[in-house]
């Protein structure tokens, strides 16, 4: 009876000691505050780009085991200047996850010749020219949070703690500083950082401080504020943002934790503590090892290189015109899509990729093996790729008609779209959606169906596009952590706010663009028509006051077929966005749903009404980034910008 006593007391203090050392990290603040591209455009891509790309592989290599890196590739115009830093009260990790947000997005302003992006937990830059010692410039900013007013009281400790602040950061080798002051009623609290970058001089930081500190009080009356200037970053708030200290610390304070537990447990209790915190370490480690990429891009591109799949540079190159304007199809968070016409006729769409590094090639590599293990009727054929010249490149069929986002929420093109064709396309979608949950060579999540992702063929059928976010599952994982990806709007209620990730969160897509298909209103813009709600919210109201048909796209011609059609479409789009994940079809169920004219259908229950209002961009990025950073099974190199950033 003692032993077992003593083992579980041994055991409840593993626990409490793994979730301390879990614990230690604090948040990586990863929410994007603004990102500021330059106006000008590279000046040439083909020496640019390499320059790039060498350049940000030194500065992620810096910032692995750094809190700020610099990196020069290259001289003159096509010269590439990078800086990051993140915040004095960051971890290593925290760092690491603030730094890959930072590295993922801000290359979306090529082609343009730099830029720089704040977050609220890091900094990231990158010019054509030394921009090192610049303490002010043209495109210094505030942001304010202008959510609650606040009185005398409160704006007089807001100047004094920034004051205070500004003091600690000079005193500081690091030039950070913090501040916390109780307002005069003691129940609440001002909370300010301020961090100027390191390659400043002490007078830099000094004068860049010193100009934020007046930008800030314009902020005032609300009741958070930032300055994000050219050499410092500082923001107060009225909520405790702040980390408990300066996290660089965290393995000493590891060492303390487990140095407590060493004191009170017997020598046999230590040896198995120790064992399993190291495992604990081990794995920790093991997953971050993983969450900076695991695939082996040089193995996986000498594959592809010797596959079939695999064009040379220069003949994709010639295909689209050298990189024509007039070829360019369009353009997305991770590329633009040039038309091309190959040497024996073929026409072509091309998927350049902003950058081959090692960001990227995860999703590259995946996109690849992705596609090319399927074929069906209703997926876009991937004919190959290139992988060997200074960019990654995607080559697919051509298709003439575009996407089905161009004609349904276009109230011109929305008339070359009969109900038979919008039938048509709906079955045709979810014939590819069939097929890639129930494929027995590989199930396949996509993660991202709307009408963007949706391409027509010249006869106007339905092709799913875009598997970057595809991800593969099987039977037994109901429940897979991962970080969040595809568009809001789009996103089932359960993945948007835990990460569960099965079949059903594609179900839940599939209802809303079948929703976008008979009424021609864009779920993530029914507020911006003569809604107020979202287009889920929209439909359910109709349909249940049966009068569906106010809200069909007026570009259709209503017959009683028509009628009848559109109207179940509506009560199948209503099914597939059921709040409850287990109460939605699976797609077989719709397919059969949607083919067979006379039987009767379930009544759908109550969607999930979200607050739109607290839908904003800052406080969303926020929830989900802190949410799932504090995962240790995400992954951060996954994350995609649909909606966030376009896609």
């Amino acid at each position: 009876m003692k032993a077992s006593t003593h083992t579980a007391s041994i055991l409840t203090i593993l626990i409490i000691t793994l979730q301390l050392v879990s614990t230690t990290e604090g948040d990586a603040r990863s929410q994007v505050i603004k990102m500021i591209c330059d106006p000008e455009k590279e000046h040439n891509q083909t020496l640019f780009i390499p320059n790039f790309v060498g350049m940000m592989g030194s500065l992620g290599s810096q910032m692995r085991t750094s809190t700020s890196a610099t990196a020069i590739v290259g001289t003159g115009p096509d010269g590439n200047y990078g800086f990051a830093q993140c915040y004095g009260d960051l971890s290593q990790l925290d760092c690491m996850l603030c730094y890959a947000e930072a590295r993922t997005v801000l290359p979306s302003c090529f082609p343009n010749n730099g830029g720089r992006i704040y977050l609220d937990g890091c900094i990231m830059r990158v010019q054509n020219y030394s921009f090192y010692h610049e303490y002010t410039g043209p495109d210094d900013t505030y942001v304010c949070g202008n959510a609650t007013r606040k009185n005398v009281t409160f704006q007089a400790a807001v100047k004094q703690a920034v004051s205070n602040a500004v003091t600690d950061a000079l005193r500081n080798s690091k030039y950070f500083g913090r501040g916390e002051m109780l307002v005069d009623s003691g129940n609440e609290s001002v909370y300010v950082l301020v961090d100027c970058w390191r390659t400043l001089s002490p007078s830099s930081c000094l004068a860049c401080l010193d100009n934020a500190s007046m930008e800030i009080s314009k902020c005032l009356p609300w009741s958070e504020g930032r300055v994000l200037n050219a050499g410092c970053f500082m923001r107060y708030s009225d909520a405790n943002f702040l980390n408990s200290g300066p996290l660089a610390n965290s393995s000493a304070n590891r060492g303390k934790i487990i140095a407590i537990v060493v004191s009170v447990v017997s020598s046999v209790a230590l040896i198995i503590v120790a064992s399993m915190i190291a495992v604990y370490i081990w794995k920790h480690r093991y997953i971050q090892k993983k969450r900076k990429g695991s695939y082996d891009a040089k193995k996986m591109a000498k594959m592809l290189n010797d596959s079939s799949l695999n064009f040379k540079y220069s003949t994709v190159e010639k295909a689209t015109g050298k990189w024509d304007e007039l070829n360019k199809l369009g353009q997305g968070g991770f590329g633009t899509v040039y038309k091309g016409v190959l040497s024996d006729g073929r026409e072509i769409a091309v998927k350049r990729l902003f950058f081959n590094n090692k960001f990227r090639a995860a999703d590259f590599y995946n996109e690849v093996n992705m596609i090319s293990s399927v074929q069906h009727k209703n997926l876009v054929r991937l004919l190959g790729c290139s992988c060997s010249g200074p960019e990654s490149i995607l080559i697919y069929e051509y298709l003439p008609n575009m996407s089905l986002d161009h004609f349904i929420f276009d109230a011109i093109k929305g008339r070359n779209l009969n109900w038979e064709k919008r039938y048509n396309i709906i079955i045709s979608t979810a014939e590819g959606l069939v097929y890639l949950h129930e494929n027995t060579k590989c199930r396949i999540i996509h993660r991202d169906i709307k009408a963007a992702n949706i391409l027509l063929d010249l006869k106007f059928r339905a092709k799913i596009a875009d598997f970057g976010l595809a991800r593969s599952f099987q039977d037994d994982k109901s429940h897979i952590s991962t970080a969040i990806a595809g568009t809001l709007g789009y996103m089932a209620p359960e993945y948007l706010a835990h990460g569960q990730l099965t079949e059903k969160a594609d179900v839940y897509s599939f209802g809303v663009l079948v929703l976008e298909v008979v009424t021609g209103i864009e779920n993530n813009k029914s507020k911006n028509t003569e809604y107020t709600e979202s287009l889920v919210a929209i439909a359910w109201n109709h349909f249940q006051q049966n009068k569906a048909e106010e809200i069909f796209d007026p570009n259709l011609i209503i017959t009683p077929l028509t009628k009848k059609e559109a109207t179940k479409a509506i009560q199948v789009g209503l099914l597939c966005t059921q709040e409850d994940p287990s109460l939605r079809p699976s797609m077989s169920t719709v397919l059969k749903m949607l083919a067979k004219d006379n039987e009767p259908l379930p009544a759908p229950s109550n969607p999930p009404f979200m607050d739109e209002d607290a839908m904003e961009l800052n406080e969303i990025t926020q929830k989900l980034h802190h949410y799932f950073n504090t995962d240790n099974s995400c992954s951060i190199a996954t994350v995609d910008h649909s909606h966030f950033y376009p896609r």
